[in-house]
């Protein structure tokens, strides 16, 4: 029989191992709920609300992060597994949530902890809203994730977002632009599959070439360990950012999953030798563009604040950074007025 301290080791796990959408915590928050409030299924029977507690989960998640799980069903289905929150250790959870004086104390720890960590967000959300060319530093602002035990899994993300205002506002300043062209000499088979072309490719037998700003596009939110592609080139080249160590195993999949010849690489400074390494022994390397590490993109970010430019590409930049981590983070501050509809604010959920 599962003891009390036992399914609170479990919780504990999942909500450490949580990024901070926090998606597998709150499916269990609202399971418990569920129960508590309609008793209606039995917490030892997974299939009794494996696939509606995502339903209850994603709600939640709207209200809260702004978004949902978009991961695989066998990524979201794991969460019932043993090392994660068995039925068994769920159904122990369920009996603590619901005795009598303290209805909802667990849902109550796991939302509390969810609060924890959108407060870190909401210091850092801070920094960023105030930050000037003279006092932003990269490197302190990606170090308080780093520095948050709760936030670290989640680093990935605030790359992606210093990376992406990064790239997005040079190529904008530089102005750089991308032609697409179809000879003269195909005007004959222009002619004939120009319906194509004009979806296609925007071209016409009366103008078969056209010029456009280059542009860079984030892919968009993944929740999983994901190994594809962060970002796109309208002007050629994918990008994937990695902050974790890149095994060959790791390296190998993201050439091959990647359908782009050009692929840029984004990693820790002390990553790059041994990913360079690893790409020349596949045999790999050519399709890899370059590696950029977090010193380069620290150089950058200082040349962009410096007097020349500071009024510039260094106000955009900021701008950009600032939209893109409310983007990715939009739910700090909700989580208060969420706390106080459901009552959990009159619960003792930091601890059961």
């Amino acid at each position: 029989m599962q003891s009390s301290e036992a399914a609170k080791r479990q919780l504990d796990v999942v909500i450490n191992k949580s990024r901070v959408h926090f998606y597998k915590p709150f499916q269990i928050a609202e399971i418990l709920r569920k129960h508590r409030e309609e008793g209606s299924f039995d917490l030892n029977d997974v299939e009794a609300y494996r696939n509606a507690s995502k339903n209850w989960r994603d709600e939640v998640s709207r209200e809260l992060v702004g978004r949902i799980c978009t991961s695989s069903q066998k990524f979201q289905d794991n969460i019932f597994e043993a090392n994660a929150m068995s039925p068994a250790a769920l159904a122990k959870l369920g009996e603590i949530n619901e005795q009598g004086g303290q209805e909802g104390v667990v849902e109550a720890y796991i939302y509390s902890a969810f609060q924890q960590k959108m407060g870190v967000l909401n210091d850092l959300k801070e920094y960023l809203k105030n930050a000037t060319a003279e006092n932003f530093d990269l490197n302190e602002f990606i170090a308080g994730f780093r520095r948050d035990a709760g936030l670290r899994r989640s680093i990935d993300k605030v790359y992606e977002i210093c990376v992406y205002a990064l790239f997005s506002a040079l190529v904008r300043y530089l102005n750089a632009t991308v032609t697409i062209q179809i000879p003269d000499g195909q005007k004959d088979l222009l002619e004939e599959f120009e319906d194509f072309t004009e979806i296609v490719l925007g071209l016409t037998k009366d103008e078969n070439s056209k010029t456009v700003a280059a542009k860079l596009y984030r892919v968009g939110v993944a929740n999983a360990a994901d190994r594809g592609l962060d970002m796109w080139a309208n002007f050629g080249p994918a990008v994937q950012i990695k902050h974790l160590s890149l095994t060959e195993e790791l390296a190998e999949d993201i050439v091959h999953q990647v359908a782009a010849d050009r692929i840029v690489i984004v990693c820790q400074s002390a990553e790059q030798a041994m990913i360079t390494r690893i790409l020349t022994q596949l045999g790999i390397s050519e399709r890899v563009q370059g590696v950029i590490t977090q010193d380069d993109l620290q150089r950058w970010y200082e040349r962009c604040f410096s007097e020349e430019h500071k009024d510039s590409v260094g106000k955009t930049l900021l701008a950009d950074l600032y939209r893109e981590y409310i983007n990715e983070f939009p739910a700090v501050g909700v989580i208060v007025d969420f706390m106080t509809r459901r009552g959990y604010d009159k619960v003792e959920g930091d601890s059961f």
